[in-house]
């Protein structure tokens, strides 16, 4: 059924790109930045680095071999785009469009969030599986490797572009996507998503999958390795497919499709109920993993947040509330697990299982790029704004602080003292977006023209 145009565009309208900031205030940027309120400088430190972050993003717009549009890389050792993390970076990056400068010949930020979307379901198998990755040298269907929900980055960007063969591309593709979960990653049948290896949440050299496999046998996602705790009930997989199903709703009801989209908001309504009564561990205030045997694997991890990402718990629920200002309290803003001088460790701090010293690409304790860029989506909708504002604020500076700019943009940092991992190279996407984001959002920049 065609979409009433009307109405989508009105919708495109009423939740277009919000890009209102506050005036640039000096002072406040000195007091966040550590540098004089008024310098003389010609280039203030903050303005070399916002620079540099928007080069190292430009730079990061590449054609890969199996989709030809240009897209935004992971950057750093990291050549290709993941569907973790990739749909929502290019969803930022539009957030970002009037900050970029405008180029003969080369894409929008819109545009490059759209193929950021694109490429994942233009590489669909028959099956419904949406690839876990593509690379300069692969496309990867070894794991399902999904954090932030595509279809939900991709039903946001078509609302605020008014993008109607995007909203029925994704409709299509990720309804697909959900069947083939369903399908291959219940293999319990408990309502819930399995996690078959490691690279299945994209939390490398975790303590959470110690262990475990990496990957999936002959790379194959359908497959669970023979081992005998395997598969896993998973939290934040569960959580990103429950998201993925409140976004299929709100497309079902723009398409006019009534019916599917109650379907769809019964099956999201399912999943969360479960996450709750079969993955909270109320002695630990925590989100675990169940194996195989029906135990907790019970290290305290960034999925606890990546639960709270999608909207899980809610407020307006007393037991949901309760379970919420738990987890608050005892493990997300409790400064010896979650909330150091540089939120957010990918492992509790307090855990026995953190991982120091810290080696390059660890989700074993440090804060990581990634985990700092998706604060948003839960932080205020939890209501938690000062407490973002500190996050914000804690990146910014240490990002700033982080040497010659030009080399800088690294992917995880030291919860504990803020230096970053500088093993490999830099130039890591995510890391460029969490300044640019943060800055704008702090208000240390101004409104500037909108590119043609």
């Amino acid at each position: 059924m065609a979409i009433p145009r009307r109405r989508f565009l009105g919708l495109a309208l009423t939740t277009g790109i919000a890009l209102a900031c506050e005036p640039w205030d000096e002072a406040a940027a000195g007091k966040i930045l550590e540098a004089p309120a008024g310098s003389s400088a010609a280039e203030p430190k903050w303005k070399l680095t916002w620079d540099a972050a928007i080069e190292t993003l430009a730079g990061n717009i590449r054609r890969l071999p199996a989709y030809r549009r240009p897209v935004l890389i992971e950057g750093a050792e990291y050549g290709g785009i993941w569907q973790e993390c990739a749909p929502m970076e290019g969803l930022v990056y539009a957030d970002l469009a009037r900050y970029v400068p405008a180029a003969e010949g080369t894409p929008s930020p819109a545009e490059i969030a759209r193929a950021n979307h694109m490429a994942f379901f233009a590489l669909q198998r028959e099956d419904g599986q949406l690839p876990a990755a593509i690379k300069t040298n692969a496309v990867g269907y070894g794991q399902i490797q999904m954090v932030v929900p595509i279809a939900a980055t991709a039903w946001e960007l078509a609302r605020r572009t008014g993008d109607e063969e995007l909203l029925t591309m994704t409709y299509t593709a990720c309804s697909r996507w959900d069947a083939w979960l369903r399908r291959y990653r219940d293999t319990r049948h408990t309502g819930l998503v399995e996690g078959f290896c490691t690279y299945d949440t994209g939390m490398d050299n975790s303590p959470r999958w110690a262990a475990m496999p990496r990957a999936c046998p002959e790379g194959d996602a359908r497959r669970c390795p023979r081992v005998e705790s395997l598969p896993r009930l998973c939290p934040d997989l569960s959580a990103t497919a429950y998201g993925g199903r409140v976004a299929l709703g709100a497309m079902a009801e723009a398409l006019g499709k009534k019916r599917e989209a109650d379907e769809w908001r019964d099956l999201a309504e399912k999943i969360r109920r479960l996450i709750i009564d079969k993955l909270y561990c109320p002695e630990d205030a925590a989100f675990y993993d169940l194996d195989a045997h029906g135990k907790f694997v019970r290290v305290r991890s960034v999925a606890i947040a990546r639960v709270l990402g999608e909207h899980v718990l809610k407020l307006e629920i007393p037991s949901d509330r309760r379970i919420f200002h738990e987890v608050w309290a005892r493990q997300l803003g409790n400064a010896k697990a979650f909330w150091p001088r540089f939120p957010i460790p990918s492992i509790a701090m307090n855990d026995p299982t953190f991982v120091r010293p810290i080696p390059r690409n660890s989700w074993g304790g440090a804060s990581q790029a990634l985990t700092a860029l998706r604060a948003p989506r839960w932080m205020s909708h939890y209501g938690k704004h000062r407490e973002l504002d500190h996050l914000m604020r804690q990146w910014v500076v240490a990002i700033n602080r982080s040497g010659n700019p030009a080399g800088g943009f690294w992917q995880q940092m030291d919860p504990a003292t803020g230096e970053f991992t500088r093993s490999g190279k830099g130039g890591y996407s995510p890391a460029a977006l969490v300044y640019l984001d943060f800055a704008r959002r702090l208000g240390l920049v101004g409104p500037r023209t909108q590119r043609s």
